[in-house]
């Protein structure tokens, strides 16, 4: 995918207010709001669009999401306010020139629930998956484009529940370095004591763990206040990336991390400082020094 440039704008000046995101030369527009905002995003006017929207909150001490269209989408949610009174923040998806129409909106609502329960990270209280509206090829063409921004643009404003970190294997054509790039770098992280054996490559800014990586079966270190990588690890076991065998988790197919200290944290069960647990594959040194090594032949380079 081409770089993109996403313009965020705080309305209220809060990191956790209301915000807009939008993309250059993409018609979408994206309001985030807060449930305590409710009544000043909805008189704001593309509130009143045609357009898509996600209710994310928690029920009973678990995530909850709901996925829904509307025609007007002010309308729909002042509904919410009164009968859903589980979630805090929501999310309103439309054009800027209100461009949506009824049978888009009910298309872009179906693959909204299709991905979001494929990738499984966040249950929804939508019950079946709504049919797709009957649209051209051309105009179903478009709908996939638009959502292909707009899953950069929601994990940007920490809506991660549309963002898929398993990742395929490459092709051989795709990991043959060009002359401008440095090849893919390789890493291992072994914990004897528990048989524990995982090899990861650095792709992209991605810590990617490869299919076969054995991890702990439990969660094994700080559950005080449900832990990030402990909700993690879980929602790994829910979702079928790691799967129970031979008394270990045992990833199903590669997955990305956001670092190696995230990744480490899954194999191993408890929080891992994964700058020293990872080592290069070739030379043997912990992430942390071969990193510095980098740093430094960048600099005298």
């Amino acid at each position: 995918m081409d770089a993109r440039s996403l313009e965020l704008f705080f309305i209220d000046g809060l990191p956790d207010g209301m915000l807009t995101a939008e993309v250059f030369n993409w018609t979408g527009h994206v309001l985030r709001f807060p449930r305590t905002k409710f009544r000043e995003a909805l008189r704001r006017p593309e509130a009143q669009h045609t357009g898509v929207y996600v209710l994310i909150g928690e029920q009973d001490g678990s995530p909850l999401a709901y996925i829904g269209e509307a025609e007007n989408i002010a309308e729909r949610m002042r509904g919410h306010i009164t009968n859903k009174d589980w979630w805090d923040s929501a999310v309103c998806i439309s054009t800027t020139g209100d461009l949506l129409h009824k049978a888009h909106v009910k298309y872009l609502e179906s693959r909204l629930v299709e991905i979001a329960r494929q990738i499984g990270s966040m249950p929804l209280e939508n019950g079946n998956t709504p049919t797709r509206s009957s649209l051209s090829e051309a105009a179903q063409a478009n709908m996939e484009s638009f959502l292909e921004t707009l899953g950069i643009v929601l994990p940007a404003i920490r809506v991660d529940m549309f963002l898929n970190k398993a990742r395929s294997a490459p092709k051989t054509s795709d990991v043959v370095a060009s002359p401008a790039e440095p090849s893919e770098e390789r890493f291992i992280l072994q914990t004897p004591k528990h048989d524990l054996y995982a090899e990861a490559i650095l792709r992209d800014g991605e810590w990617i763990v490869q299919a076969g990586a054995r991890a702990r079966s439990n969660w094994e270190g700080s559950t005080d206040a449900k832990t990030h990588y402990a909700n993690l690890h879980r929602e790994l076991v829910t979702n079928g990336i790691l799967v129970m065998q031979n008394g270990f988790a045992t990833f199903q197919q590669d997955y990305a991390f956001s670092s190696p200290s995230a990744a480490g944290a899954i194999i191993n069960g408890r929080s891992t400082n994964g700058r020293k647990a990872w080592k290069h594959a070739t030379t043997g040194q912990r992430y942390a020094d071969w990193e510095k090594d980098q740093i430094t032949a960048e600099a005298t380079s």
